[in-house]
């Protein structure tokens, strides 16, 4: 394997930096706080008053000391929810020293915080993002049930920051801080996620059920620790421990819903067992699995819009007219396993993995008219078209998302420093088996007058009549069928080691390391099509159901039947897919292979002086890129491989700062700098021609990635019993941007347009996020049980790509939103809690129209209201209600303006019904 001799180099230097200073301990101490049920306290702080020395629990409770000196010594453990104390020590001088530190209510405190559901998991994370040394925030399991939130996409839309991309309805991308989704680095157990998308470095968020973590974190700042393609930050998905909760344990939760639109049922379960045995409970093993099932019906209109002539002025006027009527079955499966030994005080070995798959089957009817023949005195809300057809199609796909991570690591502490290691490979798949469909269609003799005055549900003049129902006319347009495997498999290692020691006179820590990600990727994609009629259904009109399609105001007819349509297609899959109907430009131009290698060093030092921490370290990453693709050339039936390949070294100085002005008041500060490779198609050296010849997407082996300097700062303020008042900016000045750009050309003769992936020079990314989460304990009665979780954010971007085009040279960032709100209101006692969450982002855009402005697409504002509650029957059981979209909220795309509507989407309600079991 190649590594740089810059990155050696590096590698030296920081090492030698780092060492210097270090001292090494005599007397180490280790312990464990919990509360008074055994729980671990994760983010509790400790401290010793008169050494000067603080320490903070990890997600198992526990702290470490390397250098305390023997004899009595004073430890006082504070917990934000629970009562500061002070517990006196005695520290052997032979031998390393562990204590178990409980720490209880007092006789006056509210129950509540320590009991709680919905505040035990607040106090968690509000206690590790306290302490933490950069600007992170915590979603611990119990929060994440307390929503009803069935995959991550949704469960991190309640976190600042964060806003979520839908499908049909459902959570599926994510964008943290008015940022594209490639900016988030998504990592399970700290091992970096791969795409099973091959259009995007992003992960479908969906993919991941939130039954299986423990805690999501999000790091919004990095550290020179951390990996550096992470612009906007890193989600780290934490699995569950053995020693999470010690002793045996099984949980698990089961239910189903009930769906307004289609009066459908969504199924949903899961479970976690595991158990620490052996001498001490130094042994421990767990295995969580989790399955839901939703059938949803989704209601489509669609429209493409352009500009005319009429009369000497431009009029906006919809060209197609489209309803689609979505019946989807959607099956997430999870599976987590752990096998961790801690032989003694000082060593720990685990090993864990985790398995997620996403399967989406789509059986959709679709009914179009594609409009021709513009009649004079068209205006923006009203047109009369004489040359129209309409079109039936049948559309049966499914794809199944696979992630799959296995890592090993090490820990071992030797007093005055400490030694972890990982190994860890992941494979994602997206996998399309099946991408059916059969089209049938009219001739262009087909009249229809639109009016748009009511531009949500226009009126279509076939449907006023029942036009759309004769299908008189109509014949064999096509068939299709279209396979997809994208597979992207990453081993990555990584080894740090960190001493203890002091800088000028104060403690301090040093730490370097070292890391490596080699990964593999391959696209395959195979495409068939008849148009010639050889494998059309003898009996067209024989595939329709007695089931009615109605799509909001409009009734398309008779579905087609789902089981006439399975046994026409599985009857001529196989014929359709040979070399006679094979599209062998598509098939072949879409596939390529490449190779990505990540060699990286870094050294850091961290240094605390009174109630000042500062943190200052320096990495360097090293990318090797290489790719082929292939061109077809229709003359010879001959592929031509395109290769290219690229090293380049990037280095990411680092400066973080912490300061407690008192035990309440913590500030934050940092400057960093962060990469997004390019996308692996956009770099890729390939050419694709579309099947109709008129556009050409062209991969660019020249696209640089993108760099983004990054300031943030922020003040949090906590307070009791469990309250948090914070504000956050921050300001990411990016350099390369990539984006996508169309362009007319000539292509082997003919006219096209060009889509291809280029730099903006300059941009930027800059917002404030304000939080605010209080328990109103001072309000009379069942009033004191109530309280409030919010968080806002706004943010603006732009970038500036150096030329201009249609009259601009500068655009927002696809996907970025001015604002984003969360509020949820919550009461809770010890039997019961209830939690009424409303979340809302503005518009962002979705496409940019570089030539023409008036149609560049957006997504319309979006809010919806959820509710969950639940109550407790038992020490253990559990009955639980959720309520999704009770706003009955849709999705609205548009062009330019909200009247010229691009889609309206509605989902509906649902409600689900479940039960918890907890031993």
């Amino acid at each position: 394997m190649k590594l740089s001799a810059a990155l050696l180099g590096a590698a030296s230097s920081l090492a030698l930096c780092a060492v210097s200073g270090t001292a090494f301990a005599q007397h180490a101490v280790t312990g464990l706080i919990i509360d008074d049920r055994g729980n671990p306290l994760p983010g509790a702080r400790v401290r010793v008053a008169d050494q000067g020395l603080t320490a903070t629990t990890n997600r198992q409770g526990e702290f470490e000391f390397s250098a305390l000196p023997a004899g009595d010594i004073n430890i006082e453990v504070s917990y934000l929810g629970l009562p500061t104390a002070t517990r006196t020590m005695s520290v052997s001088d032979t031998g390393r020293n562990a204590f178990t530190f409980t720490l209880s209510a007092s006789e006056t405190m509210d129950r509540i915080v320590i009991t709680g559901q919905i505040l035990d998991g607040a106090a968690r994370a509000l206690n590790q993002q306290r302490t933490n040394s950069a600007t992170t925030n915590i979603v611990s399991a119990d929060a994440i049930g307390r929503f009803p939130d069935a995959n991550i996409a949704e469960a991190l839309q309640r976190v600042p920051g964060f806003a979520i991309q839908r499908d049909q309805g459902e959570g599926r991308s994510i964008q943290l801080r008015g940022a594209p989704a490639e900016f988030t680095s998504i990592q399970i157990n700290g091992v970096s996620l791969a795409s099973p998308d091959e259009g995007s470095r992003a992960i479908d968020m969906d993919t991941i059920s939130s039954d299986v973590v423990a805690a999501i974190e999000v790091s919004k700042t990095l550290l020179p620790n951390q990996e550096a393609d992470s612009i906007a930050g890193v989600v780290n998905l934490i699995t569950r421990s053995p020693f999470d909760r010690r002793g045996p344990r099984l949980n698990a939760t089961a239910g189903g819903s009930y769906n307004e639109i289609g009066g459908t049922n969504d199924w949903r379960g899961s479970f976690v067992a595991s158990n620490t045995f052996g001498e001490d409970d130094r042994i421990g093993a767990l295995f969580s699995a989790s399955y839901s099932r939703t059938n949803r019906q989704i209601d489509n209109i669609e429209n493409d819009w352009d500009f005319v002539n009429v009369g000497g002025q431009d009029v906006a006027v919809s060209d197609d007219f489209t309803l689609k009527d979505y019946d989807t079955r959607r099956t997430r499966i999870s599976f987590t396993g752990a096998l961790e030994f801690r032989p003694d005080d000082a060593t720990r070995f685990a090993l864990r993995g985790s398995w997620s798959q996403f399967e989406d089957f789509e059986f959709r009817n679709r009914l179009t008219y594609d409009l021709g023949g513009l009649q004079p005195g068209a205006t923006d809300t009203s047109a009369t078209w004489n040359s129209a057809r309409l079109l039936r199609q049948l559309r049966n796909r499914s794809y199944e998302n696979t992630i799959w991570t296995i890592a090993g690591t090490g820990e071992h502490d030797f007093g005055a420093s400490r030694l972890d290691y990982t190994l860890g490979f992941t494979r994602t798949e997206g996998d399309r088996p099946r991408g059916f469909e059969l089209v049938y269609r009219t001739g262009a003799n087909r009249t229809v007058s639109q009016d748009f005055t009511n531009f949500d549900e226009p009126v279509i003049s076939p449907f006023q009549t029942g036009e759309q129902l004769d299908l008189t006319g109509i014949g064999f347009r096509q068939v299709v069928d279209r396979t997809n495997l994208n597979i992207q498999e990453e081993w990555s290692g990584r080894i740090n080691w960190i001493m203890d020691g002091q800088l000028f006179g104060h403690a301090a820590e040093h730490r370097i390391g070292a890391s490596a990600r080699l990964r593999d990727t391959s696209h395959d994609e195979e495409r068939w099509r008849d148009r010639s009629g050889a494998l059309a259904p003898a009996d067209f009109n024989g595939l329709f159901g007695t089931e009615r399609s109605q799509n909001f105001g409009y009734l398309l007819g008779n579905k087609f039947d789902e089981g006439r349509i399975q046994d026409y297609y599985f009857s001529i899959r196989d014929q359709l897919r040979t070399d006679a109907f094979r599209l062998d430009d598509s098939s072949v131009e879409s596939d390529y292979e490449l190779e990505e290698k990540i060699y990286a060093a870094y050294g850091m030092t961290r240094v605390q002086r009174g109630a000042t921490e500062v943190i200052a370290g320096l990495r360097v990453e090293h990318t090797d890129f290489s790719s082929t693709a292939f061109r077809y050339d229709e003359l010879t039936n001959t592929a031509t491989p395109n290769s290219n390949s690229r090293d380049y070294t990037n280095w990411f100085p680092n400066l973080t700062v912490r300061h407690e002005f008192n035990d309440n008041l913590v500030g934050r500060f940092a400057l960093t700098r962060s990469i997004a490779r390019p996308n692996y198609p956009d770099v890729v050296a390939r050419i694709f021609l579309n099947d109709d010849g008129d556009e050409v997407e062209r991969g660019n082996p020249d696209l640089n990635p993108t760099l983004s300097n990054n300031l943030d700062a922020g003040l949090e303020y906590y307070f009791e019993p469990l309250g948090l008042v914070a504000v956050n900016v921050f300001y990411k000045d990016l350099t390369d941007y990539e984006f996508t750009l169309r362009t007319p050309g000539v292509f082997e003769g003919a006219p096209v347009d060009f889509i291809q992936a280029e730099n903006a020079p300059d941009g930027f990314i800059r917002g404030i996020e304000f939080t605010w989460q209080q328990t109103f304990t001072f309000l009379p009665g069942l009033l004191g049980n109530t309280g409030v979780f919010a968080n806002a954010t706004f943010t603006d971007s732009e970038m500036d790509i150096g030329r201009t085009i249609a009259g601009r040279s500068k655009f927002p960032l696809s996907g970025q939103s001015d604002y984003v709100y969360n509020v949820a209101l919550f009461y809770e006692d010890s039997r019961f809690n209830a939690r009424l969450s409303w979340n809302d982002r503005g518009d962002y855009i979705d496409s940019v129209n570089a030539s023409d402005p008036r149609l560049d697409t957006y997504w319309e504002e979006r809010s919806q209201l959820d509710f969950s509650a639940s109550v407790t029957l038992t020490d253990r059981f559990e009955l639980f209600v959720e309520g999704k979209n009770l706003t009955d909220s849709e999705g609205i795309r548009y062009d330019g303006v909200r009247r010229r509507v691009q889609e309206r989407e509605r989902f509906g309600q649902s409600w689900f019904l479940g039960a918890r079991f907890n031993y």
